[in-house]
């Protein structure tokens, strides 16, 4: 099996982590293991192709938010916190909570309308 490359906490980068964290999609896969725990990567439920989501988990791996690992043939995504809190302090919990504060890409809006219809 192939090894994942995860960058050590000192090899990662400002630039790389703001460029990850730049794209809607991939805010919203760190968002909601933010919010919710570690996850497998199909448990994510947004509009793109399963290969378009693995180039978006990659992106995030190799910049160092988050981390990848294999459980049978799931990918189980978790949150580098403690590592990205001792390279940048706050970083994540400040865009973060910029990005709860601030309207939701359309796709986000259409998975809470559903899920508030589905609890009803």
């Amino acid at each position: 099996m192939k090894l994942l490359y995860h960058p050590d906490r000192k090899d990662i980068q400002l630039a790389s982590v703001l460029y990850a964290l730049s794209d809607p999609i991939r805010l919203q896969v760190v968002s909601e293991i933010y919010n919710n725990g570690e996850r497998a990567c199909n448990s994510f439920n947004v509009p793109i192709a399963k290969s378009t989501l693995s180039h978006h988990s990659r992106t995030l791996r190799e910049a160092g938010v988050v981390f990848t690992r294999v459980q049978g043939t799931q990918r189980i995504l978790s949150l580098r916190t403690e590592d990205l809190n001792a390279r940048f302090p706050g970083l994540l919990d400040s865009i973060l909570k910029a990005y709860e504060q601030t309207e939701k890409p359309e796709f986000v809006q259409e998975q809470s309308d559903e899920n508030s219809s589905a609890a009803e």
